[in-house]
């Protein structure tokens, strides 16, 4: 079992919280005492989807921390701008910056409509860009921080049938990365986090990812999210990991935990981007 850090007095600023990996990050972050942003932009119950930002908030303030909730539209330059001001307004300082929330569409080019591609871009490398930007000020005047992002590593050219999801994830890998270099002397650590497996999220389900025997519960992003941010900013940046890597580091042997089903998960998630990936 991962040992939980202590974040007390520590605050995250969480975009695509509603449901699924980023909502877990942000119940697992606020169970380690870390207060929480939670941001999205679903404010009301009702919708096609459960959950809303104020819904996640209420059940971080649960597990005794504060935490507040701001609309987010990461395709609106100026909504991002406000609400990374209204954050800072409500707690002083935020340290944690992580950038979760994505669009998804798998398809080949030839059936993907224009305006989809457009919005894979906005939310997932433009709002990554966005988000990390507006925050650099801020993490430099409190004399450093974490930014983490939710997408793999660099490892392919192509990819036939989701050019453009997985240009827009290797999009936000090369936004961080570059951070990294940018911001190392700030003492502003930038790293991306990628599961192995398939994750158990809406999206894993309604573009048919494998089955509930190729899943993990959004539980082992979270808790090697906490890992990372455990660590010092000042000598850990520039990182492309796999949950897996983080987990057994720390000295996870069993990942059964993690599992829906007896067995153990295939690469799914990291074949999508490695074709050639191997425990």
């Amino acid at each position: 079992m991962v040992t939980v850090p202590d974040f007390d007095g520590r605050t995250a600023f969480i975009t695509g919280t509603t449901r699924g990996i980023g909502k877990q990050i942000a119940l697992s972050l606020a169970e380690a005492g870390c207060n929480i942003v939670s941001t999205g932009k679903t404010t009301e119950e009702g919708g096609e989807l459960p959950g809303t930002i104020h819904q996640t908030a209420h059940e971080c303030e649960e597990r005794g921390v504060d935490a507040h909730a701001v609309r987010l539209n990461l395709r609106d330059e100026e909504n991002v701008q406000a609400a990374v001001e209204e954050a800072i307004d409500v707690f002083g300082e935020i340290d944690i910056v992580i950038n979760n929330a994505s669009a998804i569409q798998l398809a080949s080019v030839d059936e993907m409509p224009a305006d989809r591609f457009d919005l894979m871009t906005d939310v997932n490398v433009r709002g990554t860009y966005l988000t990390s930007r507006a925050f650099i000020p801020h993490l430099r005047e409190i004399g450093g921080g974490h930014i983490l992002t939710n997408a793999p590593p660099i490892t392919k050219d192509r990819s036939p049938g989701s050019a453009a999801y997985s240009w827009s994830k290797l999009g936000m890998t090369f936004v961080t990365l570059s951070l990294a270099s940018e911001l190392a002397s700030d003492g502003i650590a930038a790293n991306t986090l990628w599961p192995v497996t398939a994750i158990d999220t809406r999206a894993t389900r309604y573009f048919g990812m494998g089955t509930e025997d190729d899943w993990r519960s959004p539980d082992i992003v979270a808790d090697a999210v906490l890992e990372i941010l455990a660590r010092d900013p000042d000598q850990f940046t520039g990182n492309a990991l796999y949950d897996e890597e983080v987990l057994r580091a720390s000295g996870v042997e069993d990942f059964s935990q993690y599992n829906l089903t007896d067995g153990d998960p295939v690469p799914l998630s990291a074949q999508m981007f490695d074709q050639n990936y191997e425990r």
